[in-house]
């Protein structure tokens, strides 16, 4: 009789652990290495064994096991941020003179990717409204080479409806990739959509705790796997093991800390949306988000980032709000164990369609602080404000 399926807490806990390999040890070992040592000629030259440490040692292969058990997929390759998944991602996938489909709600760090890097190596990008759904189909051309989601937009938080996107594009022969590192990996099963490649930034929920820097791209399918893995080769791509190492730790934690990350937000959100000075709530598990049908039908649960538009108000009002909190600080990464604030609509930019909202847009990371403490915070910033 088989095993029944591990549920998450207990694959976090288990995955990538082998005593074999660690004579015993819970944790794997970490070997900072770039020579390693052959006894055969044959070897050298051969696929059979690791023969230089760039390509990962026995952390790096526990961190790769523990990503896919919680996510699926065939394989993970790692980087060594998650803009360099990115990245990685969109190289394994275009061509010169191809293109590449991208959404226009896109974190601007890849967005800065296409517009200047992919441009000059001859790859023209378009970008397109988040909400298209299977609509996208009218947008994909003979030259399209990839689609790039990103669900929900870090900044602006649509939903976007990967199956049908990924559909569209699979009829075409055209792979997709989504930045899946608002759920990570969790909350949203890309392959069980039909996605291609999944990119998540490690440095936020599987980190955990704002110390390293590291990504990973996860492929539904051996072929995807070697092209990205032949990719990160080619670039010379590497993972410090301490970072790898750390990355794993953090997995181990990463339900507990997210549900508690999760709830808290939530919290926050249907708080915020009581309050006269905000202009709307931005968090798909609130009934007033526009696409909360479509979160509900794909997504099993939300993690602790979420955005909130603020009535109009005069720049020097929000910047005794922003300045002046004593439990949240201003930062631009999140996922970590402290909350985190900050301004977006200098980082907006749009042009498949307008950003209209008339007040500020902020971007709140609830980390493990109370919700009570967060709350308070929040009310003596909106007192500063008004």
């Amino acid at each position: 009789m088989a095993d029944a399926p591990r549920r998450i807490e207990t694959r976090l806990a288990q995955a990538g652990r082998n005593p074999a390999r660690s004579e015993g040890a819970v944790n794997p070992p970490v070997h900072r290495a770039s020579t390693i040592i052959l006894d055969q000629i044959e070897d050298l030259y051969g696929e059979a064994k690791r023969t230089y440490a760039l390509d990962g040692m026995q952390v790096h292969e526990a961190l790769k096991e523990a990503l896919i058990a919680v996510e699926g997929g065939a394989g993970a390759s790692l980087a060594p941020s998650g803009l360099a998944a990115c990245t990685l991602a969109l190289l394994a996938c275009v061509r010169e003179g191809g293109e590449a489909l991208v959404t226009d709600s896109v974190y601007k760090p890849t967005r800065r990717f296409c517009d200047r890097m992919l441009k000059r190596l001859g790859v023209r990008t378009r970008y397109y409204d988040p909400r298209i759904g299977a609509d996208i189909a009218a947008q994909i051309t003979d030259e399209t080479c990839v689609v790039f989601l990103e669900s929900p937009g870090s900044l602006t938080f649509e939903i976007q409806d990967a199956p049908a996107i990924a559909a569209a594009a699979r009829a075409r022969g055209v792979p997709t990739i989504i930045d899946n590192t608002w759920s990570a990996g969790v909350y949203f099963k890309p392959f069980e959509h039909g996605v291609d490649l999944s990119v998540q930034a490690l440095t936020k929920y599987q980190g955990g705790h704002s110390d390293l820097l590291v990504g990973a791209v996860l492929a539904r399918s051996k072929d995807w796997q070697a092209r990205v893995f032949g990719a990160a080769k080619e670039l010379g791509l590497g993972v410090s093991p301490d970072d790898a190492y750390l990355a794993l730790r953090g997995m181990r934690t990463l339900f507990a800390r997210l549900a508690q990350a999760s709830a808290s937000a939530l919290t926050l959100a249907q708080w915020l949306e009581t309050r006269p000075e905000i202009a709307r709530v931005i968090h798909p598990a609130l009934a007033s988000h526009p696409d909360h049908a479509l979160w509900r039908r794909d997504f099993s649960g939300a993690s602790g980032l979420f955005g909130f538009v603020l009535k109009p108000c005069a720049p020097e009002k929000l910047k005794a709000m922003l300045e002046g909190f004593s439990v949240m600080a201003m930062g631009f990464s999140w996922g970590g164990y402290e909350s985190l604030i900050v301004p977006c609509d200098a980082q907006l930019i749009r042009t498949a369609g307008a950003w209209r909202e008339a007040g500020p847009l902020l971007r709140l990371s609830v980390g493990l602080e109370h919700p009570d403490d967060l709350i308070a915070d929040l009310a003596a910033g909106l007192e500063r404000l008004a």
